[in-house]
């Protein structure tokens, strides 16, 4: 790190991972002071994602090693604490930045931007992905590159595009883009500078969303009034499930996960789960029901053959 300092890098982040095999509050705290200690620019805390059936690699960690939930919520409450008193301030879904930073700094200013890397302070909306996974942001469109290198390599040799899936926004998904971004980067959402941007009355377009943050506002993790939303301090640490409540599609699902496990326990048949669900989700598109109204579309862009059904990636 100060050799990269020597050569002029404006800032250096690193990323930590909680949640790991064998890991414990010690050895976590251990880690945290070592690297405070040496003072780079940003920091993320990840947790650990254990998907044995994705990542062949996975499926040689014994489950038993992994600290369970309770353990791994401690762990995030020991991160927030040693960085806090290390002087970092927290950014928001995960990261933090010391205060001279210019992630802490576009926070100040209500300059702050996100995309599929993180929290940046650089304008511009378009992001191109390079290499192996990457994904690409631009315009109302996402995209990303093969997962594996051999069809990777394989596209690149033949002088095509190495995209393996992707899809359009359509509908209001801009609009709904528009609020979780103000959020996730703001801390808070104006009433009227998003219905001018959209030409629409957010608390009458958003009623069933508001009404869905009653929770939040009653664990005064939100403030609501006549002129927006507004996240409170200790609300920037939930700012992915306050966001959630406005990403349509998130609901759609989650109502469907719902219904499929009431359906199941009720002991309905395969076929009465499957024809309830389809119905919610044809709802849900055609916004045929006052709950599920407005719910937007999207078109699945099948850039190859060999990947049909593509979906969003988020």
């Amino acid at each position: 790190m100060e050799h990269a300092r020597t050569l002029d890098f404006k800032s250096i982040n690193i990323d930590l991972v909680y949640g790991l095999p064998k890991q414990t509050l010690e050895t976590l705290a251990h880690t945290l002071d070592r690297i405070a200690a040496l003072r780079p620019g940003r920091m993320a805390i990840y947790g650990y994602a254990h998907l044995p059936e994705r990542f062949k690699a996975q499926r040689l960690i014994h489950r038993e090693d992994l600290p369970d939930q309770a353990m791994r919520m401690a762990m995030v409450q020991l991160a927030i604490q040693k960085l806090n008193q290390a002087g970092y301030r927290y950014i928001g879904m995960d990261h933090f930045a010391l205060p001279e930073d210019d992630l802490a700094i576009a926070l100040e200013r209500g300059t702050l931007r996100r995309n599929f890397m993180g929290y940046t302070a650089m304008p511009g909306d378009d992001l191109i992905g390079l290499g192996v996974s990457a994904i690409s942001a631009i315009g109302p469109s996402y995209s990303q590159n093969h997962r594996e290198l051999k069809p990777w390599r394989q596209a690149i040799e033949a002088g095509r595009l190495p995209t393996a899936r992707g899809i359009e926004l359509r509908g209001d998904d801009t609009l709904q883009r528009a609020v979780i971004m103000e959020l996730m980067c703001q801390g808070q959402l104006e009433f009227q500078s998003i219905g001018d941007r959209f030409l629409i009355d957010p608390q009458e377009y958003f009623r069933h969303e508001l009404e869905g943050l009653q929770r939040f506002i009653e664990a005064g993790l939100v403030l609501r009034d006549e002129s927006g939303i507004q996240v409170t301090p200790v609300g920037r640490y939930f700012l992915r499930s306050i966001a959630m409540v406005f990403d349509r599609h998130a609901q759609l699902r989650r109502r469907q996960r719902e219904q499929q496990r009431l359906l199941e326990e009720t002991g309905a048949t395969p076929v009465a789960v499957e024809a309830r669900l389809a119905a919610a989700s044809d709802a849900g598109r055609a916004g045929a029901n006052d709950d599920d109204a407005g719910t937007p579309t999207r078109r699945v862009i099948p850039l190859h053959d060999e990947r049909p059904g593509l979906t969003l990636v988020k």
